[in-house]
């Protein structure tokens, strides 16, 4: 069992990683809907002096659930990768259409928040990974619960979709930190995938 670390104590050693992305130092935070990936995120990028956050669901569509990752490498990734700004089209999920270009610029380090943000295709691009370590059933209920009935449809949808994602795709064998939400904060734990990289910087941060 882990012990909550402070955010900024895990903002300062975040920002110590190389840059992974051209200038960029792109943590991913995934992990299953519902688990708590978006409140973690807002949570970590206020700890980092407000980085940029991008979330995944400005790429999906109601069509395209997990087959935004073109979108992804063209519109940011590959600007980014170039030392250039990102500029995209954030999907607008009431009217069904993508909307207005954003910028999203080559900041020092980015946050993608959304399940499905630790994939292979992004993984090169990746300074580190961190998993919500919640089971897919309680993350559901959960999300169930935010969203209400009106959006019961949905959610059969999405778990299906979801469960099909992570069985050719898996995140969390990969992911550098296990963040574990608990009373007191967020436990950060050394995940399987853990290198020399983030995981290193967080356990310093806990001997210290």
């Amino acid at each position: 069992m882990g012990r909550p670390l402070p955010l900024d104590r895990a903002a300062t050693a975040l920002r110590a990683l190389p840059p992974s992305c051209g200038p960029v130092r792109l943590v991913a935070v995934d992990g299953h809907a519902g688990s708590g990936k978006s409140t973690f995120a807002g949570l970590l990028a206020e700890a980092l002096g407000g980085a940029p956050v991008l979330r995944l669901d400005d790429l999906a569509t109601h069509d395209e659930l997990f087959s935004w990752t073109g979108r992804l490498l063209g519109q940011v990734i590959g600007p980014w990768s170039r030392g250039h700004g990102a500029l995209y089209h954030p999907y607008d999920w009431e009217l069904r259409r993508f909307g207005p270009p954003r910028g999203l610029p080559a900041a020092p380090l980015v946050l993608v928040e959304g399940v499905g943000a630790g994939r292979r295709a992004l993984r090169p691009h990746l300074a580190g990974l961190l998993w919500m370590e919640r089971a897919p059933r309680g993350s559901w209920m959960r999300g169930r619960r935010r969203d209400g009935p009106e959006l019961a449809g949905f959610w059969d949808a999405w778990t299906a979709a979801e469960s099909r994602h992570f069985a050719d795709d898996p995140s969390r064998p990969f992911a550098d930190t296990l963040i574990r939400e608990s009373p007191e904060g967020y436990e950060w734990l050394p995940g399987p995938g853990a290198t020399a990289g983030a995981n290193h910087y967080l356990t310093q941060c806990h001997q210290a």
